[in-house]
């Protein structure tokens, strides 16, 4: 990859504006916890590996700059820090997951002097970056073995290395089967309201010159009628335990349309995207973002001033829908409670 989705450097957070692309390619500079919250909740910094990085890398810079002569008052501090983290954005379940691995290093050293605590978070907070590039990486060698030689692919959202720290989940998979000299082809939609396909997917896969080809939306259907889509593979915000899986706002649509032909529909997630705590997609939150991204698009009004608007973020895919789920430990298929269950277990 050419870019860098997020990094540690000189004590301070780097992003890619994802907001600018793909007019800009620009980078924010982040020296605050507050500052990384907000790039998450504004969007700056999306998809949920790349949310539990942010998060992260956030709370380790928390933990640099608090002031407290005891341990007592540090990690009070701490956990403000983590609290206003948490409320960024409440579907993508790998912001809990780093939120909750953080706290636990923290512990885990709590004996040791402030300093060092602060040391530990950083270094923490860096692993968790280098890891995500590597599970990503597992990701593509367990999923690129499905797709076909020749296959067309859709793609809905952007689960590239702009959602990871590189690589990719469900661009992971695509990215594999395209270095292994498959000759695939993708179709991305262009998710609205936040045209993540169109101003990232399609951008992410043009500068790695795998070809691809976007379409609107409401275009899937008609081309999936024809025989022009041999798959599907999509991200994962959360999976709960019995495979029902939140991901983008118009994915259960997508799989529904697949299901329809016959398509087989995959999702491509880290383990730490499972939360097993759910026993079903009934149970995970959903975010309900403002009206203006549904009324404006890069600020241009295109709808009349004052309608009423609905804007969740995601949906949750039923399991019946999902042909299998590929981790970097494996691909889980029916029946997911007890194939899930073996993933997490290890």
């Amino acid at each position: 990859m050419s870019f860098r989705t997020i990094e540690w450097r000189d004590n301070t957070v780097i992003m890619i504006d994802q907001t600018r692309l793909p007019a800009e390619e620009g980078y924010n500079v982040y020296t605050d916890f507050q500052g990384v919250a907000e790039a998450i909740r504004g969007m700056i910094i999306r998809g949920a590996p790349a949310i539990g990085v942010a998060a992260a890398m956030g709370i380790a810079l928390g933990a640099r700059d608090i002031i407290a002569d005891t341990h007592e008052s540090f990690f009070r501090q701490l956990e403000n820090v983590c609290d206003v983290m948490a409320r960024t954005r409440p579907t993508a379940v790998n912001l809990f997951w780093a939120i909750a691995r953080m706290k636990r290093v923290a512990e885990a050293h709590r004996s040791q002097k402030l300093e060092a605590i602060r040391t530990v978070l950083k270094e923490e907070a860096i692993r968790v970056e280098e890891e995500d590039r590597e599970i990503c990486r597992a990701i593509g060698r367990n999923g690129g073995p499905l797709i076909p030689e020749g296959a067309t692919i859709l793609t809905h959202c952007n689960a590239g290395a702009l959602a990871t720290a590189g690589y990719g989940t469900a661009l992971g998979v695509i990215r594999a089967a395209h270095e292994a000299g498959k000759k695939i082809k993708v179709i991305a939609d262009e998710t609205r309201p936040w045209l993540q396909g169109a101003r990232l997917t399609a951008w992410e896969l043009m500068k790695d010159e795998i070809p691809v080809t976007l379409i609107s939306d409401n275009m899937a259907g008609w081309l999936m009628q024809k025989g022009e889509i041999d798959c599907c593979v999509v991200g994962a915000d959360r999976i709960a335990a019995n495979g029902d899986t939140a991901n983008k706002i118009g994915t259960y649509s997508v799989a529904v349309l697949a299901k329809e032909h016959g398509i087989p529909f995959y999702v491509a997630a880290p383990v730490s995207t499972l939360d097993l705590s759910l026993d079903s997609g009934a149970r995970i939150p959903i975010e309900e973002r403002g009206s203006a991204e549904v009324t404006h698009i890069q600020g241009v009004g295109i709808a009349p001033e004052g309608v009423k608007v609905r804007n969740p973020a995601f949906d949750v895919t039923p399991a019946r829908y999902v042909s299998a789920i590929i981790t970097e430990r494996g691909v889980a298929r029916q029946d997911y409670c007890e194939s899930l269950r073996k993933l997490v277990q290890g």
